[in-house]
């Protein structure tokens, strides 16, 4: 008997050890593949509402040819842009340092009002003014920030682009995944089914739902706000109108007031234009900043039982902790690990009248 059990208990660990040797191989092995594994199926989760109202158009018919010109055109729709921003942003780094090598760059003088702006109105006015006497000297003068403006701009641009070339990638695999996207919901759910017996459907659904959330709540308005403002900004004639618009979409996804990257161009439309157009553009501009507060609550953590605010935070924390993939990483986080404290704290029953307790007690 004792033989029995002993024998019991080395065959278990026997299989403990080969299970972990095959999972630590196979983790190695799909390592390089990871990002884009998890990118894929994010993008696959957040387009397959569209994605099926296509199919249903043709009604399934033909459904890898379909799937194939769906995901060539979500490509075109990515690189399209791209390209235009790059050139445009390339264009406008190239023109800069040409006028300022040959000493031709020409600042405008800055408006008296911006000495009446809270707090940094003297300094703004004072660098501006150093600008415009003599830009060598200025840049001189503020190399160190310059330096590290640039810097930051610099990382944002190539982290950006390189966040544009996964995508392309990840849109590639997202149509595979789209394609077997019932299998892979049925396996799913029976996943989730062993972590949380009964319930892997719901919750399931829930990280399905706060993917969706994250995706129309902070990508879709950040897009929306920086479309809105590079339409601003050509209208205007607004020199960079593409390297502002960047900034406006940079700042949006990080959650950073987009005004910021919109005060620089007030100012130089203050400058250069007269004041009625100008007062009409700054309203504008500040209407597409402040959109946000009547977007997000339309589209972020809407149809969810989450709360709003842990979807946000989810985001935002995820985002700081590990990039651009924490943005939806954290939230669905944050969303088990909130649905998981709210089942567990529902079993506990609850006196349906609560007195209340004296300080003497």
């Amino acid at each position: 008997m004792e033989n029995t059990k002993s024998r019991q208990v080395i065959d278990t660990y026997i299989k403990i050890i080969i299970l972990s040797i095959l999972l630590t191989a196979s983790f190695f092995i799909i390592k390089p593949f990871i990002t884009i594994i998890i990118w894929s199926t994010l993008v696959a989760i957040a387009l397959y509402p569209f994605y099926l109202k296509v199919i249903n158009l043709f009604k399934g018919k033909k459904k890898g040819l379909v799937t194939t010109l769906f995901i060539l055109i979500l490509l075109a729709v990515i690189v399209v842009p791209t390209i235009s921003l790059s050139k445009s942003i390339v264009s406008s780094s190239k023109e800069i340092k040409e006028n300022f090598e040959a000493g031709i760059i020409n600042i405008p003088p800055p408006n008296e009002s911006i000495k009446e702006w809270p707090l940094i109105g003297e300094k703004t006015y004072k660098a501006w003014s150093s600008a415009n006497k003599n830009i060598e000297d200025f840049v001189v003068t503020y190399k160190d920030q310059l330096g590290d403006f640039l810097g930051t701009l610099f990382s944002s641009f190539t982290g950006l682009m390189g966040s544009v070339f996964l995508a392309l990638f990840s849109l590639i695999f997202a149509g595979i995944f789209m394609l077997s996207a019932e299998s892979g919901y049925r396996s799913a759910v029976q996943f989730a089914n062993r972590i949380k017996d009964g319930k892997g459907e719901e919750l399931v659904r829930m990280v399905v739902n706060t993917v969706r959330s994250v995706v129309k709540g902070i990508l879709l308005v950040a897009i929306i706000q920086a479309g809105l403002a590079y339409l601003g900004f050509v209208v205007i004639g607004l020199p960079a109108a593409a390297f502002f618009a960047f900034l406006v979409l940079i700042l949006a996804i990080v959650q950073i007031p987009a005004l910021l990257a919109m005060i620089p161009a007030i100012a130089i439309v203050f400058s250069t234009h007269d004041s009625l157009p100008a007062i009409i553009f700054t309203i504008y501009i500040i209407f597409v900043a402040l959109s946000d507060n009547f977007l997000k609550p339309m589209l972020l953590g809407k149809g969810l039982q989450t709360p709003m605010l842990v979807i946000l935070i989810g985001a935002l924390g995820g985002m700081i902790f590990m990039g651009m993939l924490g943005l939806f990483i954290g939230p669905v986080i944050l969303a088990v690990v909130h649905q998981m404290y709210m089942t567990w704290v529902s079993e506990v029953e609850i006196p349906t009248k609560i007195e209340n307790i004296s300080e003497d007690s």
